[in-house]
């Protein structure tokens, strides 16, 4: 009878310690869940803001460059494309088509010296710079989050707890192939 009752303790024992695991699995991957999730509208907030600074810098310069519509226009179907953006894929690649068409703004601005001395201009450029910085700090921030919580998906005991209630891996905010490639630019021949 004794014997019983001690194999009974620790088969008892043996299902608490795994619904305990099951249940620190499951808070840990929530817990996870929401830091990513968390990091990502830290990255929208930043990109946001860019959002929001580039019509007026877009306005500055047309004032001076009045004939750079293409410049103009592509940064404008730019933002348009970051707008509409739903996955952290899509966004990334549009926000790397936004940063190309400001690079390329920032070439027609070296045509035009009145507007790099335009203290609304510099002011712009200084909040944009800092905003660059900000979402690329946002961007590591969410891919940590998501290394770890992608960790915790596969690794044992999280990858049967995560099967079980449906927890699949995120995707990092990566950058767009192009991003690697030296952007080309031309200033045009000065000699002619």
């Amino acid at each position: 009878m004794r014997k019983k009752s001690i194999i009974w303790i620790v088969i008892a024992i043996v299902v608490v310690f795994f619904i305990a695991s099951i249940f620190s699995s499951y808070n840990s991957l929530v817990n996870a869940r929401e830091d990513v999730n968390q990091s990502y509208s830290q990255i929208e907030n930043q990109i946001q803001r860019r959002m929001d600074l580039i019509p007026n810098l877009v306005s500055t310069v047309k004032g001076y460059a009045s004939h750079e519509k293409d410049v103009i226009t592509s940064i404008s179907n730019a933002r348009a494309n970051l707008a509409s953006a739903k996955s952290p894929a899509d966004k990334a690649a549009a926000n790397d088509q936004l940063s190309g068409a400001l690079n390329r703004l920032l070439v027609v601005v070296e045509n035009y010296p009145n507007l790099k001395a335009n203290e609304e201009f510099t002011q712009l450029m200084d909040e944009l710079a800092g905003t660059e910085n900000r979402i690329a700090v946002a961007r590591q921030d969410y891919n940590n989050a998501v290394a770890t919580y992608n960790k915790k998906v596969q690794k044992f005991p999280g990858a049967l707890v995560a099967n079980l209630f449906g927890f699949k891996q995120k995707e990092y905010f990566k950058a767009d192939t192009n991003a690697k490639e030296t952007p080309k630019v031309d200033f045009g021949d000065s000699n002619k």
